[in-house]
């Protein structure tokens, strides 16, 4: 199957981008000690560190925040919900939760795109023919509820599911809404539980057991009303 050369345009740039970042890491020692010692601090769950830190930064803390949710969309050991900790801490309820959500929607835009220029073809060779065309038909069918599911439970792939939208018949504008609605009240239930790591955990564990109950029933009930319609 034979893709269009302007639709790889996006991707090709995208990977030019994190690739050079991989390139500056393992070639450029200061790069690398930087990045190293931003993961230790990032990570570390301190408080009074991570905001001591971001603040040495200045103006680029925000813009590293917001790279590092663009980022963590081809580097699965990155969890999104680890970022918008990150932010809340370093920045506090307000401030944090409006750049966590900044960050979301901005990575959410960046892979909708993408998803909209690749053909399925590309895709499958990318997720899993299986996987694409389930997630496909899913969203076909449930899309608005589907994608603020996924926001919602924050151990599902989000970044999976906005690829795979940009493919999907469904429009930008539902698509950037159903993200904001469901990212937003898990923003704020990370701000909330955020500084103590055993409740966060518990917390984001019982969150995504919840919205994926809760999504099944869904699913069940409008299933047996489509049945009982055709009968």
């Amino acid at each position: 199957m034979k893709i269009s050369s302007s639709k790889l345009i996006p991707v090709l740039v995208t990977v030019f981008l994190v690739g050079s970042l991989v390139l500056l890491y393992f070639l450029n020692q200061d790069f690398q000690t930087f990045a190293n010692e931003g993961w230790t601090v990032l990570t570390s769950e301190n408080k009074s560190k991570i905001q001591a830190w971001i603040s040495d930064l200045s103006f680029l803390g925000p813009v590293i925040i917001l790279a590092g949710f663009i980022i963590q969309m081809f580097a699965f050991v990155i969890p999104s919900w680890l970022l918008i900790v990150v932010s809340i801490l370093a920045y506090g309820p307000w401030k944090g939760s409006a750049l966590a959500l900044s960050g979301v929607l901005l990575a959410s835009v960046i892979a909708y795109a993408i998803g909209n220029y690749l053909s399925d073809y590309t895709l499958q060779k990318l997720i899993g023919k299986k996987s694409e065309q389930k997630m496909k038909h899913y969203l076909d069918r449930y899309g608005f509820w589907l994608i603020a599911i996924f926001r919602l439970a924050p151990f599902l792939s989000n970044d999976t599911i906005s690829f795979v939208a940009g493919l999907s018949t469904i429009r930008f504008r539902k698509f950037i809404t159903a993200t904001a609605l469901g990212i937003t009240p898990l923003i704020g239930f990370v701000g909330y539980i955020g500084e103590s790591t055993e409740r966060l955990k518990s917390g984001l564990m019982w969150a995504s057991i919840i919205s994926l109950i809760g999504f099944g029933i869904y699913v069940w009930w409008d299933q047996q009303k489509s049945g009982n319609h055709s009968g």
